[in-house]
C-alpha cells in the first residue's frame, strides 16, 4: 500500500479538553490509541510532523531496515501477511502503521503539526495544561509516546557550523541530494551507518568512514518472503502467529548471555569473528574492525554488505579521532585534513536526554529533565514518575531492549495504562501519582539486576548508559517477565487523588455586558 500523506489539520478540529492526550504517532501512540478506541475513552494524538509514523517516518536513509524480524516487529493484534522480507524495510513499516491507523479508526484523532511546546500539571484543577504549535488544550492524562529514537543527536565536534558543504543526519535524510561523484564522509559506524555505507559506496567518488569504536557485526539472515508463504499467512493467520512465537522465543534465548551469564555470548563472538575474517581479507583493516569489548555490550549489528563495502578501492576507514570540522573537510588527531563535499552524521539519537522532557513540568514548575538531571532518568515500571500525576511514559526508562522487538514492551505497557484509566473512571478519581518510595525501591532493584549484565560489564561506552554511567535504558530480564509485571495496574503503589472539591456556593462570574434576550 502506498503511503498516503496526511492532510492539513486546523486548530478548530481540536476540542478544548480530552480525557487523554497522546504525544507521538509511532508504534507507541497508535498501539495505545487502538486500546482506547476499544474502551471508548476519549483521546487525541498530538503529532509534530505532517504525517504519522515516528521513527519510521523520519528515517528514510538509503538501506533503512529494521534489525528485528518482520513477524515480531508488528502488533500482535494486527499481523501483516504482506511483509516482503523476513526483516522489514522502512517503507513497508511506515505503510503498515498507516494501515493500522486507518483500520482501527485512529487517523481522524491525529492532530498534525501540533508539536508540544509545554505541558504542565495544574495541581489546583488537577489536569494537564498543554501548549502546542497548533493551540492549547487540557487533558486529564498525558501519555508520552515520543520514543527514544526520535530526536537526532548531532555530532559534538568543533567547527561543524563552518563546513561549507551539506551536513546530513541519517534521521533527516535529504532524498533529493545526489551523492554521485561526491567525496562523502560518514561519521559513525553504528546501526544506521552499516546500512547507509553499502548503499552509497557505489555512487560516491570517495567515501571516508570515520570510526570511533568498531561494532560487532553478525551475519544477516534476511531473505525474501515467497509469494507462497504470503498466501499461506493470508489464509491461515495461525501459521504466521506460530512463526511469530518461534521468533520471539529464539530472541528471548539471547537474554541468557546478555543478562544472566555472560559466558554464553562466546558463540556470538565466534560467529562475528568468522564473519569478519571471511569478508575482510586484509589483516590490517580487520584489526581496525575488531572490537575490544564483549559482543552485546552495544547492540549487535546484522549486515552482509558492510564489511565488503569497506574493502572497496574508493573507501577509506579512518580510525584517528576527529578533532575539528573545517570549511573544506574533517581534521583528525594525526593532523591530516580530509577534504570532503558532504558529511553524513550517523551519530544516533538523544536517548538519555530527550528534549521533550524539558517541556514537561510538575505543579511547582520543575521540568522532568531537571528532575532526572539530579536523580538520573528513572520511572516506576518504566511508565509513571513520582510528582507527575497522570503522566504515562511509553518506552520509558529501563524498558529498552538489546535483543528483541520494542513492540513487545509497548504492548506490555498498554494494559497497565488502560487499567489505570479504568480505575480513574470507576472510582471517579482525578489522578494517580506513584509514591516516591515505591519508585526508589523499584529503580534500586533494576540497577542491582543490571550490575552484572553484559551491557554494564562488557567494556564499552554505549547510548544505553547516561553521563554518570548508569544504565537507564535497558530492561534487565526476559520480556515475558515485564509483561507479567504489567498485566494490571497496582493501585496500592500510588496516591489516589480525588477530584477538586468545589465550594458549597460559588458566586456567579461577573458579566462584561448585559445578557441579551433571544426572540424566537
Amino acid at each position: 500500500m502506498a503511503v498516503m500523506h496526511a492532510v492539513d489539520q486546523v486548530l478548530e478540529d481540536v476540542p478544548e479538553h480530552h480525557t487523554v492526550a497522546i504525544v507521538g504517532s509511532g508504534f507507541a501512540g497508535l498501539g495505545l490509541a487502538r486500546s482506547l478506541e476499544r474502551e471508548r475513552i476519549d483521546y487525541v494524538i498530538l503529532e509534530r510532523a505532517d504525517d504519522l509514523g515516528g521513527t519510521w517516518r523520519d528515517n528514510r536513509y538509503p538501506g533503512c531496515q529494521c534489525d528485528v524480524p518482520s513477524h515480531l516487529y508488528s502488533f500482535s493484534f494486527a499481523l501483516n501477511p504482506e511483509w516482503s522480507r523476513t526483516y522489514p524495510l522502512q517503507q513497508e513499516i511506515w505503510s503498515y502503521l498507516h494501515q493500522v491507523a486507518d483500520r482501527y479508526g485512529i487517523t481522524p484523532k491525529i492532530r498534525y503539526r501540533h508539536e508540544v511546546i509545554a505541558a504542565s500539571w495544574d495541581g489546583e484543577s488537577r489536569l494537564w495544561r498543554i501548549e502546542t504549535t497548533g493551540g492549547r488544550l487540557t487533558a486529564n492524562a498525558l501519555v508520552a509516546g515520543v520514543g527514544g529514537l526520535s530526536e537526532p543527536r548531532s555530532p559534538d565536534i568543533p567547527g561543524l557550523d563552518s563546513f561549507e558543504g551539506p551536513v546530513v543526519h541519517s534521521a533527516q535524510w535529504d532524498e533529493s541530494r545526489d551523492l554521485a561523484d561526491q567525496r562523502v564522509a560518514v561519521i559513525g559506524t553504528g546501526a544506521s551507518a552499516v546500512q547507509i555505507v553499502p548503499r552509497i559506496q557505489p555512487k560516491a567518488q570517495r567515501l571516508l568512514v570515520f570510526q570511533r569504536t568498531p561494532a560487532w557485526v553478525v551475519p544477516h539472515r534476511d531473505r525474501a518472503i515467497s509469494a507462497r508463504e504470503r498466501t499461506l499467512y493470508r489464509h491461515l493467520p495461525f501459521a504466521q502467529r506460530l512463526v511469530r512465537y518461534g521468533v520471539y522465543w529464539l530472541r528471548e534465548l539471547l537474554v541468557i548471555g546478555l543478562a544472566k551469564n555472560t559466558r554464553y555470548v562466546e558463540p556470538i563472538r565466534r560467529a562475528a569473528t568468522q564473519h569478519l575474517e571471511e569478508q575482510v581479507p586484509d589483516p590490517e583493516l580487520r584489526s581496525k574492525l575488531t572490537p575490544a569489548f564483549s559482543p552485546g555490550c552495544k547492540r549487535l549489528l546484522p549486515s552482509n554488505q558492510f564489511y565488503p563495502a569497506l574493502t572497496q578501492p574508493n573507501v577509506d576507514l579512518v580510525t584517528d579521532a576527529i578533532t575539528e570540522i573545517t570549511p573544506r573537510g574533517i581534521r583528525t588527531a594525526d593532523g591530516a585534513e580530509h577534504e570532503v563535499d558532504v558529511i553524513v552524521a550517523a551519530t544516533g539519537f538523544r536517548v538519555t536526554n530527550h528534549p521533550f522532557f524539558e517541556r514537561v513540568r510538575d505543579a511547582d514548575g520543575q521540568s522532568l529533565a531537571a528532575r532526572w538531571s539530579l536523580s538520573g532518568m528513572q520511572a516506576y515500571r518504566g511508565t509513571t514518575i513520582a510528582g507527575y500525576p497522570n503522566l504515562f511514559v511509553m518506552t520509558g526508562p529501563n524498558t529498552g531492549l538489546g535483543h528483541t522487538s520494542v513492540v513487545v514492551m509497548i504492548e506490555s505497557q498498554i494494559p497497565y495504562i488502560v487499567d489505570a484509566l479504568r480505575l480513574l473512571r470507576r472510582k471517579q478519581l482525578a489522578a494517580v501519582d506513584v509514591r516516591p518510595e515505591v519508585q526508589r525501591a523499584y529503580n534500586a532493584d533494576i540497577q542491582r539486576r543490571l550490575a552484572g549484565t553484559i551491557w554494564n560489564t562488557g567494556g564499552c561506552a554505549s547510548w544505553y548508559l547516561d553521563a554518570e554511567g548508569r544504565n537507564t535504558t535497558l530492561w534487565p530480564d526476559f520480556t515475558w517477565k515485564y509483561r507479567l509485571l504489567m498485566r494490571r495496574f497496582d493501585a496500592g503503589s500510588y496516591d489516589l487523588i480525588p477530584p477538586r472539591r468545589r465550594p458549597e456556593k460559588e458566586e456567579p462570574a461577573p458579566r462584561t455586558e448585559p445578557a441579551r434576550e433571544v426572540v424566537a
